[in-house]
């Protein structure tokens, strides 16, 4: 499946974080939602990922962003994965990866000569319409606020 267009409605999304809420995109309606799909928990680079936002998420909130973490985790494991770097916003479990699919982001990966299927990193940029404004692909972990910045012309 295809990445959603830039300038098309994002997918509504339905799902339950590491404390068991059930969260929808339209619950962030007149928001600006930062949505990023990483491979697992607790995984090098996804912590980097994760803490990076984490470090700069008071900055990326006095800018209006909504942040949520989304892998096929469990809740469980996100909550684990929460406590033990003090992450500061949701992060959906997407066990049957319907979201993954939704947004395109379950595709075929290689990696040391093997094909397997999993989560490509992807971060969606969505304006408080609900219409997707940018997409990063293969996002830099150590300056993803950065990037999700630059993207909205910040």
């Amino acid at each position: 499946m295809a990445l959603p267009a830039i300038g098309k409605k994002a997918p509504v999304f339905k799902g339950v974080d590491q404390d068991g809420r059930k969260l929808s995109l339209t619950d962030f309606k007149g928001q600006k939602v930062v949505l990023y799909f990483y491979p697992h928990d607790n995984t090098p680079t996804c912590t980097v990922q994760a803490c990076n936002l984490r470090d700069n998420y008071a900055l990326l909130k006095k800018k209006g962003f909504q942040v949520i973490g989304v892998s096929s985790d469990d809740v469980k494991s996100h909550k684990k994965f929460e406590t033990k770097h003090q992450l500061p916003f949701p992060l959906l479990a997407d066990e049957d990866l319907k979201i993954h699919e939704q947004y395109g982001v379950w595709q075929l990966k290689k990696f040391m000569g093997k094909e397997f299927m999993g989560t490509i990193r992807t971060t969606f940029l969505i304006d408080e319409n609900g219409k997707i404004k940018n997409i990063i692909q293969k996002p830099m972990s150590k300056k993803h606020a950065e990037e999700v910045l630059a993207a909205w012309g910040e």
